[in-house]
């Protein structure tokens, strides 16, 4: 519905691919301002102009690695900055090396811990007091069935999204009286290039980035007295195993 959430503002963090370039589509169709963050200027420039035109919301691009805390505090502070407030943030921003724990590098370690957990810490505390001035405030995080699942190889990607589950759910009980609500959600496979792999080699069967973005307008839609915490998503006929 155009316009649903007309006046309202977002910040989508790794909105240039995949699963968080999706949600921002999909957040400006419905209303929202949307402010996005990417580490490639590029990117970021090219999406602008892609969605500039999608809905009755502004949309802004920010480059912004969320690994660093005062990068994260100067990107809501923008934010707020040019359209007044902040309503929703969905900590998107991932990535995933994967490895055997024997062959996994320390420098890979670090990448996928620092932003897939300490980048939700950031950018998360960065916002809480905009979010408290919201009248209907939201943090989405944005995880994986990996965070429940191990597999090899996984070492550190299964490290930071079970760190992720558990310090999501801590983030629910913290600040479920302050307004903010705080829901997961953890698809399974998603057909996008993550982890250097090409879009499309999954061969249909997975979900799209849209089916994790319509999981995140769904949440939106519930009312204030409602919150579900954890939205497990998966491929309704993902190939047998033999």
């Amino acid at each position: 519905m155009m316009g649903e959430f007309e006046g309202r503002t977002a910040l989508v963090s790794g909105g240039t691919k995949g699963i968080g370039k999706a949600i921002v589509k999909d957040l400006l169709s419905v209303g929202f301002n949307v402010a996005f963050t990417a580490r490639t200027a590029g990117d970021i420039a090219a999406v602008s102009e892609e969605v500039s035109s999608l809905g009755v919301g502004r949309v802004m691009g920010l480059r912004a690695d969320v690994r660093e805390s005062s990068a994260c505090s100067s990107v809501v502070q923008d934010v707020v900055g040019r359209f007044g407030g902040l309503d929703l943030l969905v900590n998107n921003a991932g990535v995933g090396k994967f490895a055997p724990i024997q062959e996994m590098s320390i420098e890979d370690w670090h990448i996928q811990i620092d932003t897939n957990l300490s980048g939700v810490f950031y950018l998360s505390k960065a916002a809480i007091p905009a979010l408290k001035d919201s009248r209907s405030a939201w943090i989405l995080n944005i995880g994986s069935l990996a965070g429940r699942n191990t597999f090899a190889g996984g070492v550190a990607y299964n490290a930071s999204k079970f760190g992720l589950l558990g310090m999501t759910e801590a983030m629910m009980l913290d600040l479920r009286y302050e307004g903010i609500r705080v829901s997961h959600i953890m698809p399974g496979s998603v057909d996008t290039g993550f982890g250097d792999r090409p879009a499309g080699h999954k061969e249909g069967w997975a979900l799209t980035p849209e089916d994790v973005s319509r999981a995140v307008l769904d949440l939106l839609r519930y009312p204030g007295n409602a919150l579900p915490s954890r939205v497990e998503l998966r491929p309704s006929q993902p190939p047998r195993k033999t």
